[in-house]
């Protein structure tokens, strides 16, 4: 067994065999791999181009493959798992939790998914069978079946030997789940309690017969919200008819908690949350190109408006210096409002009996801005080009642009919410080409009734 090292020592280990690796001395890094905590080696391969990732893995003891394969983003354990025979997945699954294992099979073909199931062996194909049956971004698909189950009639004493039996118990168990003969679930007991309580007491008389259960099928954000509004460490899950099917742990919704960060990011730019830093050129291109093309639609929307008024810029050249000020302040007012809106959805803190107070919020609030930067606009037009009709026209649009993106960006996400359509990915290409198009409609529709 290696010895223990710090976390700066882990750091430091990194480096070193990522330079080692450069320079070729492949012996030399399989021995600091070793000793490197696991979540650093993942993190190495996560930080490291593809040619790199696949010696590191091959430099990876065996038996170490376990503790690293869970740590590693999606993709690439789908990758690697790609790369294992039946044999070393069934190998694998019998020292991952299910969850994990689940996590890996899903990554991978329907067809190999099924032979790996068929060499697992009974017990373990039904465990792992059973969390696949649920959708990923559910309870079910993130629970663990690795619980502890007493029952209300026995003593504290019971419970107790019971425990000892055991070699380990498994990670994060912070309670015992409590149910009848029919693995209906019917409360918890805390293993603080446990400790404290008198060995003659009943699990019945301290037990919390008032914990709450999670459905199978509620949606992993709002479980992610029930542990960050009731700081629980782990949580039982039931299906339909309230028996224990498993429970999930505060590090399965730390994933969920960061893969909902990252898709919130990475959905500006219309990029998946599972895009990889380092993935090839192939795979990166297209998923980047799609957007542009997007984009560039939205854009000749745009150009098509201000074409309309070809007539008045060629009169007035000023508009054309002044035009992008109207479209970019709408912009940016805009996204402001669709980000907190967009927030507001992802944490649970909108429903639909606050949505109108919140839509009259951002209108107030795009009013007065409106009106404040409409004035110092105005104001800079007319010392720059010496002429008070074109302050008051920028002045119009900028009024009319920001009311109009403040409002676009309150309802644009309630609207695309009840569509089904992730307001992250969509909601910013369609803002932007709203506030655009107003804008630039605004502007040079004044001027040409004014310039005509």
């Amino acid at each position: 067994m290696p010895a223990k090292i710090d976390h700066k020592q882990n750091r430091s280990h990194s480096q070193e065999v990522a330079k080692l690796l450069q320079s070729g001395t492949f012996q030399h890094a399989r021995h600091m791999l070793k000793v490197l905590a696991a979540e650093e080696t993942a993190h190495l391969i996560d930080a490291s181009p593809p040619p790199s990732r696949q010696i590191l893995w091959a430099l990876i003891d065996e038996e170490r493959r376990s503790d690293v394969m869970p740590l590693l983003g999606d993709e690439l354990q789908g990758q690697f798992a790609l790369e294992m025979d039946n044999e070393e997945l069934v190998a694998l699954s019998a020292e991952l939790e299910t969850d994990d294992m689940v996590d890996i099979l899903q990554q991978l073909p329907e067809q190999v998914t099924r032979e790996v199931l068929q060499a697992m062996s009974a017990q373990d194909r039904q465990r792992v069978a059973s969390a696949l049956s649920y959708p990923e971004n559910t309870a079910g698909g993130l629970m663990n079946t690795d619980t502890i189950t007493v029952r209300a009639s026995h003593s504290i004493e019971v419970v107790l030997r019971y425990l000892r039996r055991h070699d380990a118990i498994p990670e994060m168990t912070d309670k015992l789940y409590v149910v009848n003969r029919s693995d209906t679930f019917i409360g918890t007991l805390p293993l603080a309690k446990v400790l404290v309580s008198d060995p003659s007491n009943t699990v019945r008389e301290i037990m919390l017969s008032d914990a709450e259960a999670l459905p199978v099928d509620m949606p992993d954000d709002e479980v992610a919200r029930r542990f960050e509004r009731k700081d629980w460490v782990s949580a039982p899950v039931v299906n339909h008819e309230g028996k224990l099917l498993g429970r999930i742990t505060i590090d399965d919704i730390v994933d969920v908690i960061r893969e909902d960060a990252d898709h919130a990011l990475m959905s500006l730019a219309g990029l998946d949350e599972e895009e990889d830093t380092f993935s090839p050129v192939i795979k990166t291109t297209p998923r980047r190109a799609l957007w542009l093309g997007l984009n560039l639609l939205t854009a000749f929307i745009a150009a098509s408006v201000i074409n309309v008024f070809q007539g008045a810029i060629d009169k007035v050249v000023a508009l054309a210096i002044l035009m992008p000020i109207v479209a970019s302040m709408g912009g940016v007012a805009g996204t402001q409002t669709l980000t907190i809106v967009i927030r507001g959805l992802a944490v649970g803190h909108i429903e639909q009996h606050n949505q109108r107070w919140l839509i009259f919020r951002e209108l107030s609030v795009g009013l007065i801005n409106a009106f404040i930067w409409a004035a110092v606009v105005a104001g800079a037009a007319i010392a720059w080009f010496n002429d008070f009709i074109i302050g008051g026209i920028i002045a119009a649009a900028m009024v009319i642009n920001l009311i109009t993106a403040a409002l676009a960006g309150a309802v644009l996400p309630l609207v695309l919410k009840k569509m089904d359509i992730d307001p992250a990915l969509a909601g910013g290409v369609i803002l932007t080409t709203i506030t655009d198009v107003v804008g630039f409609m605004s502007f040079l529709g004044l001027a040409t009734i004014f310039y005509a």
